[in-house]
């Protein structure tokens, strides 16, 4: 079951306020956007995954209806394009807040379908958008060794990616066309170089990564984002963003600090916001979580 992290904190930043919209760039099981309901907002909700949209449609009907939810099947990437086709009635500058929870959906990487999970086999797809031409596959098949573990250091901090890559080059020389089919392949293969201890992560754990986020290009759409989100909030709106590794938290810690420097917005989290010992008991997936906000001027 997916359970949201920083539901209460990160809503508390956005200071929501009766009747205003507010952006949940990243609607997943719909936990901050029920909240922002709660307190008397509105949402408009954004996620490239079809599936998770017809579910949450389902869910949120009646809000719907009512006119206080509106949600799209869009990459926040697109978010200009969202406000020109979809939100023309709201202005130019329709949100009071925009909300960005990084974290990839729990039922997403529990499910084997599109092999996001080290522990359900399926076929090693991880596209997030079906309408992405490359799948992992695609990636393990052409990429070089150093490009292999060039992207494992740099979106999984694998320390043992030079290791895994040249087993990934051998493992396909031996197979051939036959490599890597599935996801147990590839999390039976890194197993072999990196043993873990009991209780901890599974050793494929940041291979994973690395291979989800290239292929869904998240960092270069997290950077173009931003930026959008920014350009539409209103003034004296607030931006919250909860990252789960350096890779996606550093470009938004570059982005607030730019933002600051020009005068353009003030940060409230001097220090990114971090779960406490019982909000890593309650959810370990919250262990690496990071919470930063801040305010336009």
């Amino acid at each position: 079951m997916h359970q949201s992290v920083f539901l209460s904190e990160a809503i508390d930043y956005l200071d929501v306020r009766p009747d205003n919209w507010y952006l949940d760039a990243t609607l997943g099981g719909g936990g901050h956007s029920r909240e922002i309901l709660r307190r008397g907002g509105k949402v408009i909700a954004l996620d490239y995954d079809r599936e998770v949209c017809e579910k949450q449609k389902q869910a949120f009907a009646s809000e719907i209806q009512e006119g206080r939810v509106r949600i799209i099947q869009e990459n926040f990437a697109h978010l200009q394009q969202v406000q020109k086709l979809h939100l023309t009635d709201l202005g130019e500058q329709p949100f009071s807040g925009a909300f960005f929870d990084l974290g990839t959906n729990s039922d997403q990487l529990t499910s084997g379908k599109n092999g996001l999970s080290v522990y359900e086999n399926g076929p090693l797809d991880m596209r997030l958008d079906q309408t992405l031409n490359v799948t992992a596959r695609d990636l393990l098949m052409a990429l070089s060794e150093k490009q292999l573990s060039e992207l494992f250091i740099h979106y999984g901090g694998e320390v043992e990616a030079r290791r895994i890559a040249r087993e990934i080059v051998l493992h396909r020389q031996r197979r051939g066309q036959d490599a890597f089919k599935d996801s147990f392949e590839l999390a039976n293969l890194v197993s072999r170089i990196k043993k873990a201890p009991p209780h901890r992560l599974h050793p494929a754990t940041k291979v994973f990564q690395a291979l989800r986020i290239a292929v869904n290009d998240e960092i270069g759409n997290l950077e173009r984002g931003l930026p959008q989100a920014f350009n539409q909030l209103q003034s004296g709106g607030r931006m919250v963003v909860i990252a789960f590794h350096e890779g996606e938290d550093r470009p938004v810690k570059h982005f607030f600090r730019h933002l600051q420097e020009q005068g353009l917005a003030t940060i409230l989290t001097k220090r990114p916001l971090v779960p406490d010992s019982q909000a890593i008991q309650d959810n370990p997936r919250a262990r690496s979580a990071r919470l930063r906000a801040l305010v336009k001027v």
